[in-house]
């Protein structure tokens, strides 16, 4: 049974998929479904670089964090543990022990002054250049987080990922500066805008390159040549177009669309929620969406999304991302120094990678991901 505050904390989350600005409401409509205080988005790119964004609860929070980042055990911990868990989503039972919780200082002299005690944080990739973690503050008084909250917010950690995916690439664009229109034609990610008839009403340069190698045009709607691709294509723009209540209770997944020559399929990506909207003035031009088709073409020199291979292959987002490196030809050595992580731990979970997909050698790996076009 999916509460109303579940939906309506989806509704804000495909609202702010363009319209950035609205994050801080989409956190704290995530943050109420637990009926917590307040909830925050991290994100760092293979860069280095990171931003945040938290709920209004959260801000004064947010102020004190920069002088105690550095003691802050939980995320210092978080992502060699999400390697290896068996979920991508983390609590502080996950993290730390009874007695760190007792003594030491980031708990005892920072979140207990403020009477903040509990973290639920999913790790999501809308990106496979950036990692991104959604995190729900709770007060001390209230219990530690549960097994099924947990999974309440893999859930609504995966409608953020997808909507992330459009806007991380508006906050690239700096779309507060260049106004909506602009900001879309610059993205680097594929946008068609649809109307109730599932027409494209818009699309940006991204997109239309890609049309014509698998994905076309027909009377003003998107096409695949395959039958079977063509008549899932279909379906999910018809269920996006129905709205967030048609797909509220799952998660997300990529369509694929392949193509010719051998090159990786073009991954296909629904937002039920329109663009643009009368409370959005930037977008005007869009006021007919109802829906977004977001086309993403994967690097051929790069590592697969690991997002994909998460979907495609059933592993957890930390697994996936270590078969992406291992897949194009890495070895483990190599691959904990890209993830910031001991070699050990990534034999571990290569260990599990093996179990999971039934191969037995890093080679076999990486002919099952190519055989599934993920390289």
């Amino acid at each position: 049974m999916v509460s109303d505050a579940f939906v309506e904390a989806v509704e804000a989350i495909y609202k702010a998929a363009g319209q950035p600005s609205t994050w801080p409401d989409a956190l704290a409509a995530t943050a109420a479904v637990f009926g917590d205080i307040g909830a925050n988005l991290l994100w760092m790119r293979d860069d280095r670089s990171f931003g945040t964004v938290v709920s209004a609860g959260l801000a004064p929070m947010a102020q004190k964090y920069d002088e105690w980042q550095h003691a802050d055990i939980r995320a210092q911990r978080a992502v060699a543990h999400s390697l290896t868990a068996q979920s991508d989503v983390l609590t502080d039972r996950h993290l730390v022990t009874q007695d760190e919780i007792d003594t030491h200082p980031f708990y005892t002299q920072f979140l207990a002054p403020g009477g903040f005690g509990w973290l639920a944080a999913a790790r999501v990739s809308p990106d496979p250049r950036m990692d991104v973690w959604i995190g729900v503050q709770r007060l001390k008084v209230k219990p530690i987080y549960s097994d099924e909250e947990l999974d309440t917010l893999g859930r609504l950690a995966r409608h953020a990922e997808q909507s992330l995916r459009l806007s991380v690439k508006l906050f690239d664009a700096e779309h507060t500066k260049l106004g909506l229109a602009d900001a879309l034609t610059r993205v680097g990610v594929g946008i068609f805008a649809l109307d109730t008839r599932a027409r494209v009403v818009f699309s940006n340069p991204a997109a239309e390159r890609l049309l014509n190698d698998g994905l076309f045009l027909s009377n003003s709607q998107l096409s695949s040549r395959a039958p079977q691709e063509h008549q899932a294509l279909r379906a999910r723009i018809k269920q996006a177009l129905r709205g967030v209540a048609e797909v509220v209770g799952q998660a997300p997944k990529p369509l694929l669309i392949h193509r010719g020559n051998g090159k990786r399929p073009l991954a296909l990506y629904f937002l039920p929620i329109g663009v643009g909207g009368p409370d959005c003035p930037s977008a005007q031009f869009l006021t007919t969406t109802r829906a977004v088709t977001l086309v993403i073409e994967p690097q051929v020199d790069s590592p697969a999304d690991p997002s994909l291979i998460r979907d495609l292959l059933g592993l957890t987002l930390g697994e996936a991302r270590v078969a992406a490196l291992i897949g194009i030809g890495l070895p483990p050595r190599a691959a904990a120094k890209k993830l910031g992580i001991s070699e050990n731990t990534v034999r571990c979970v290569l260990r599990t990678i093996f179990s999971k997909t039934g191969v037995s050698r890093q080679s076999e790996l990486a002919t099952l991901l190519g055989k599934s076009m993920l390289r």
